[in-house]
Parts: C-alpha cells; structure tokens; sequence
C-alpha cells in the first residue's frame, strides 16, 4: 500500500483507496453476513442497529496495515466504529489515522479527489 490511504466506510462494505500523486487503487471488503433489515420495537433497549461485522473490520485493518496516512470517511457511525476497533485491536495501525470525517454516498472518483485535496492539506502540517 502507498503513503497515504482513504477508506470509505458504512456498515455494509468499506473501499480502500491507496492513493499516489498521479494513481489510485481501490479494493473493497464487504460485509459476508446476509442482509437483514431490523425492525424497531418500543420495549426494546439499544438503538436497533446490526453491529458491525468483526471480520470485516478485521479485514479492513489488514489491508491498511502498511498504510503511514489514513483518512476514514463515511455516512452514520460506521467510521468512528472503525476507528474505536482500530484503536482497540489495531493500536499500531490507529496511530496512523489521521482524521475521521463524515461524508454521504458520493462516487468513488469523488471520494478520491476530495481525499487527495485534503492529504496535500495535510501533508504541508506533516
């Protein structure tokens, strides 16, 4: 993987895009367990949400090892779970996220131009 590394994430599937000056490469890892839509009840405690795929995570965290510069973006709270399961299993691969930012479904190619607008930002603090 190169330098710099942007993962877009939801509770479904993450895409990580490994990102040069001039190319990119993206992989994706998506979630194996089969889609079940959960219902709300009224006498039922917690927010009525799937948790997140363990292997997933697991996976995810693999493919990012080598990565010296992350940036973890995505809708809901998919994102801030990734990085709480970095930072717990993944602590050599959490000091390497540099920022987490929430973002809506945009395309990939949008992912990559605003990932790379905010590295060049970022790599003039660095």
């Amino acid at each position: 993987m190169t330098y710099h590394a942007c993962v877009w994430i939801d509770h479904r599937e993450a895409k990580i895009f490994e990102l040069t000056s001039t190319d990119v490469a993206t992989s994706h890892v998506n979630d194996g367990r089969p889609h079940h839509h959960v219902h709300r009840k009224a006498d039922h405690v917690g927010q009525g949400k799937v948790e997140m795929d363990h292997d997933m995570l697991s996976a995810v965290a693999a493919k990012l090892k080598p990565a010296k510069a992350i940036l973890i973006v995505g809708p809901g709270l998919a994102k801030t779970e990734l990085k709480s399961w970095l930072d717990k299993h993944n602590p050599d691969i959490a000091k390497n996220v540099w920022d987490v930012q929430s973002s809506d479904h945009p395309t990939d190619a949008q992912v990559v131009a605003a990932a790379r607008s905010w590295f060049h930002a970022q790599d003039k603090m660095h």
